[in-house]
């Protein structure tokens, strides 16, 4: 064997295995001395690209933010966006705000007219409108019902009645000249001859001669004649009189109604809309007349059938305001958590008339993008997508700069009853949609449209750096969330607990977790197990308790693990040392819990020309990274061993009791330290357990979760038993990011555990064996007795018996 190495140089110190925040770090003794946040903590990057997007008016710069949830996307686009509003209007910047209306369109009532209107119009319209329907009901009612219409209605009739009777004497007189009685019926006029006064019956008729017959015949005649011209010109008078009665009515009506109208229009003399429209409804209101004179249309139905809901006549009168600012000065923000079609571009409600579905302008509902006109549109992108339509629907929106209010039905060719088509309404907002990278990366590559339209992008870290500024920055973010949910008071222990909180969540000791929702949960619960202590403020030991709290709730199925470990159903080796095999350790992912574990990794070396054999790999139990991290050790052990002859053998590496999928190159090195003990015949020490990915080189690379894999090594290794010389080996990139629990740091310091670092695989084989790894000397061997010169050696025999086993026969 060769010579012994002493393993305590690469030991990482207890000081450099956790950040400990000094609470007397903070000038204050409690959250209740300074005020709260209202600056943002880091991301300046993505708040200057918030402040580019916003203040660029331009066509398709919609802003996209992409970030981890609870990064403060959502907080941040508000408070931004109000901020920019702000300095607008200090700047004496104006805003253009309006207001919509929805009118009937009495040249196409199927396509109801917009109405834009100065912001606060809108409503004011809509009452004024009632209040001329009113009016001009009240005036027609009194014109027509008034002494003047009525005497003049009356001469009309009475001369139209006398000309009448004049017409009817004249035929009565002509016909008693010639002895003749004309009978007025529906069908016709019926002359009758008279003899002596007395109207001659058929019979004596037929018995006269035919010279008295034709005499008859021709009196009869020329009265005809006078009766088709007095009935011509009773024709005539009628439809005179018919005229002169509407002109009557029209005269009366239009005075009536004028001085109402006039006043109207006269206010909104720069709304040509408006005055349009009061000008067709003018228009309308004298060619229906009948509709304010209470004569009623008699209603005939069966006495077993109910009365059919009618469509109401002065429905033409009504206003929808179908966007309200009036209590709005400034651009409206808003914030859409459901974007289905109809709560985004809005609907056309209907009622069931008549075995149908009917609808007018008065049913016409807004979308929130109606609503946000003229300001700002914040979305999800992921609620957008799982939405049918709604996102091709909302880049019409931004192609077009128009808005429509149809049924998404059509959009599909699909029947839609009813096809009521509002004008399109102008849009001019700004959008802005929040979702993840690999979202926003799907939509770049595969959506050809999407960077024209969101042309400004601003990425959240998840991490900022552990400044003193941030620190002090962040505890004003504490007291604010306090002063939100009305939680007690955190004193500088509680919020040294919260900051070392937060760099553990960030995985780095020189950075603090930027997800503020996490943080605020954290602080919720905190306060929840203060109360229940009964105590007036939130310490550090209540925060302590808190996290504990919450991982206890998680971590059943680790605590099953451990305790089948615990119990040796899984098989894992803390005391021996063993050739070819190692304890390996991986991090189990649950979405809101992680913890790590120890897997044993065992490899066999023997004669073949194969190379490394990964048996998760060949039972389809491996991912791509993990099949990578396997292929780079036989980059490793060519060009480590293989300069001076061919690298013959096969190696074979199993995850034993491993039944699920293995992803991830963090065992790449483990592996590696098992194949080198089965060449070399060295065993490996089973109680420190190993972690970190290689490259060709042998330069060990940072892993991630190293917290979780130490503390899950250290909660097996107590479950057993600690004997002082158990340890987990990690790389030296790693160091920190280590942010241990008080109990791991604790045990390290009593020397009751150990961390160690290591910057290559030689430094790590060191560490696993004890023995010296071994130096290149000048012909290309390795020191005597070290490990890689037992490599090098078992390889070259390998390689020997290699040539003659495969050396052709005579």
């Amino acid at each position: 064997m060769g010579k012994k190495t002493d393993i305590k140089k690469y030991s990482v110190h207890a000081e450099d295995l956790r950040w400990i925040c000094d609470p007397e770090t903070f000038p204050f003794s409690c959250t209740s001395d300074i005020q709260a946040l209202k600056e943002f903590i880091g991301q300046h990057r993505a708040i200057s690209s918030i402040n580019f997007g916003l203040g660029i008016e331009r066509p398709g710069y919609n802003l996209f933010l992409t970030g981890l949830a609870g990064t403060g996307k959502a907080s941040t686009i508000q408070a931004s966006i109000e901020k920019f509003i702000a300095e607008k209007k200090s700047s004496g910047a104006m805003f253009e705000i309006y207001d919509w209306c929805y009118v009937h369109n009495f040249k196409d009532p199927d396509r109801p007219r917009a109405i834009k209107l100065p912001n606060g119009l809108a409503r004011p319209f809509r009452e004024k409108m009632e209040e001329l329907l009113k009016r001009i009901k009240d005036s027609l009612t009194k014109a027509f019902g008034g002494e003047e219409y009525g005497r003049l209605k009356q001469e009309a009739l009475e001369d139209h009645q006398r000309q009448y009777q004049q017409d009817m004497d004249t035929i009565t007189n002509e016909a008693h000249e010639r002895k003749l009685v004309v009978q007025l019926q529906p069908e016709g006029a019926s002359i009758i001859p008279l003899v002596e006064g007395i109207p001659l019956p058929r019979e004596k008729f037929l018995s006269l001669t035919p010279t008295e017959r034709e005499g008859i015949e021709e009196k009869r005649k020329d009265m005809l004649r006078l009766i088709d011209d007095a009935y011509k010109r009773i024709r005539e008078r009628a439809k005179a009189f018919g005229e002169k009665m509407e002109k009557l009515k029209l005269k009366t009506g239009e005075s009536a109604i004028s001085d109402p109208f006039e006043e109207l229009a006269a206010s909104y003399r720069n709304q040509p809309a408006v005055t349009d429209f009061l000008a067709d409804v003018k228009e309308y209101t004298l060619k229906n007349l009948e509709l304010f004179s209470g004569a009623q249309a008699p209603q005939h139905q069966l006495p077993f059938m109910s009365q059919p809901p009618q469509n109401d006549p002065f429905i033409v009168y009504k206003v929808n305001v179908f966007i309200d600012n009036a209590l709005h000065s400034d651009p409206p923000i808003k914030v859409e958590t459901n974007p289905n079609w109809f709560n985004m571009f809005g609907r056309i409600e209907r009622k069931a008339f008549m075995g149908a579905y009917v609808s007018d302008h008065t049913m016409i509902k807004p979308g929130t993008v109606h609503t946000a006109n003229g300001g700002y549109l914040i979305l999800g992108i992921r609620d957008i997508l799982m939405n049918p339509w709604v996102w091709e629907g909302l880049k019409r929106v931004i192609k077009t700069k128009e808005l429509r209010v149809e049924d998404p039905l059509e959009q599909l060719s699909f029947f839609a009853p009813m096809g009521m088509r509002p004008e399109p309404i102008p849009v001019n907002l700004k959008i802005v949609v929040m979702g993840e990278e690999r979202v926003y990366q799907a939509l770049s590559f595969y959506d050809e449209d999407f960077w024209e339209m969101f042309k400004v992008k601003a990425d959240f870290d998840h991490r900022i750096e552990r400044t003193e500024e941030n620190m002090n920055a962040y505890a004003c973010f504490i007291a604010g969330c306090c002063d939100r949910e009305g939680l007690l008071p955190f004193d500088r222990t509680a919020i040294a607990k919260v900051m070392e909180y937060a760099v553990r969540e960030a995985d780095d000791k020189e950075k603090l977790s930027a997800r503020f929702g996490v943080i605020k949960d954290l602080l919720v619960e905190t306060d929840n197990w203060a109360r229940i202590s009964g105590s007036a403020t939130i310490s550090g030991e209540h925060v302590e308790k808190s996290v504990r709290e919450n991982i206890h709730r998680l971590d059943l199925t680790a605590e099953r693990i451990r305790n089948m470990i615990g119990e040796g159903t899984i098989m894992i080796d803390l005391d021996t040392e063993v050739v070819g095999q190692v304890n390996g350790l991986s991090v189990h992912d649950t979405g809101v819990f992680r913890f790590g574990s120890p897997s044993r990794i065992t490899a066999k070396t023997f004669l073949g020309m194969q190379g490394v054999i990964n048996i998760e790999r060949e039972s389809q139990l491996s991912g791509r990274i993990h099949d990578k991290g396997v292929l780079i050790l036989s980059g490793y052990l060519g060009w480590k061993y293989a300069q001076d002859k061919p690298l013959t053998l096969t190696a074979s590496l199993c995850f034993e009791q491993s039944y699920s999928g293995v992803e991830g190159d963090s065992a790449s090195s483990t592996e590696l330290y098992a194949i080198l003990s089965s060449l070399s015949e060295v065993p490996l020490r089973q109680y420190i357990a190993v972690t970190g990915s290689v490259n060709q080189r042998g330069e060990i690379q940072p892993i991630g979760g190293v917290n979780e894999k130490i503390e899950g090594f250290f909660d097996v290794c107590r479950i057993k038993g600690l004997t002082g010389k158990q340890g987990v080996l990690i790389p030296s990139l790693n160091i920190r990011h280590l942010m241990l629990r008080d109990d791991v740091v604790g045990a390290v310091r009593e020397g009751a555990f150990h961390i160690y670092a290591a910057k290559t695989i030689d430094e790590g084989i060191e560490i696993l064996t004890g023995l010296g790894a071994g130096r290149r000397l000048s012909g290309g061997s390795y020191s005597k007795g070290s490990v890689n010169a037992l490599v090098a050696h078992r390889l070259r025999k390998l390689a020997e018996d290699a040539k003659k086993f495969y050396r052709p026969l005579k």
